[in-house]
């Protein structure tokens, strides 16, 4: 059986990748970033590559992780198929209903569409390197993401270490989240057994930061303060039929998890106090 190469296998999603091929048993290749990877056969490549909170500080950085590296392995390197990991942040100026092949909409000269834009031309780059290439768009994932500046990652964080909350955001803005553990069993299937070229991998329903933080409170507590002022934002509600469709896709949801993903920052931060 080929391997399965993770690139970005020390990111979080990357992370999670490997400890799965680990308990699997299945052969995989790990490589570092600035490993020599000409020569060898990389089998099923999934990209991890890429920025997400912080791309706004590191506008070439973000450039660079989503289209600069990939073209070196698309042009240069030996594999048997290639899964992009893209955004479902590119929708985000569409209301209602986003699916797989609908067209999006970018404007160049705004740099907060430079992530959106890095990203497209990634699946772009991809498509036109190889044949066998599957674009998956993922939504806000969520897990033990320790580190991460986040929203929920952050909030979380200060929550469990008992410091003020104020959320800079509004209580009516939304976003799709999709459990870790549904991304990394979503991620083989579509590496293993996908049929389309782009496909959703979200929880397919917008939570309000009101209703997260509703429930946090309820499970800690804490009262979560939010900026009057603040600007709301609602993206499109993501489909994901074609993950239901073809792999009998069932996603976990954040509120329900949130018990779970509560004590799990509670365990690693008494650790480290």
């Amino acid at each position: 059986m080929s391997p399965i190469t993770v690139l970005g296998a020390s990111g979080f999603v990357g992370s999670a990748l490997i400890r799965k091929l680990q308990d699997a048993r299945l052969p995989y290749l790990a490589p570092g970033r600035t490993e020599k990877l000409t020569g060898r056969n990389l089998g099923d490549v999934i990209y991890c590559v890429g920025l997400t909170a912080d791309f706004r500080s590191r506008l070439l950085e973000t450039v660079d992780a989503h289209v600069c590296h990939l073209m070196t392995i698309v042009r240069d390197c030996d594999f048997s198929s290639l899964v992009y990991l893209s955004s479902t942040r590119v929708y985000r100026k569409q209301s209602g209903v986003a699916h797989e092949e609908d067209i999006v909409s970018v404007h160049p000269s705004d740099q907060d569409d430079l992530y959106d834009i890095s990203k497209l031309m990634g699946e772009a780059v991809a498509m036109a390197g190889c044949e066998k290439v599957k674009v998956v768009r993922l939504s806000n994932v969520y897990g033990p993401d320790f580190t991460s500046a986040n929203f929920l990652s952050t909030l979380l964080r200060d929550v469990v270490q008992k410091r003020p909350v104020s959320l800079h955001s509004s209580p009516d803005s939304e976003k799709d989240y999709v459990s870790l553990n549904d991304v990394v069993d979503g991620l083989l299937r579509i590496t293993l057994e996908g049929s389309h070229k782009i496909y959703n991998l979200a929880g397919g329903k917008n939570v309000t930061n009101s209703q997260l933080a509703d429930e946090i409170t309820r499970l800690t507590g804490q009262a979560l303060r939010f900026d009057s002022a603040a600007h709301k934002t609602v993206p499109p509600r993501i489909s994901i039929d074609r993950m239901r469709e073809e792999f009998s896709f069932s996603p976990a949801f954040v509120l329900d998890d949130l018990s779970a993903l509560i004590e799990s920052y509670k365990a690693q931060f008494a650790a480290t106090a």
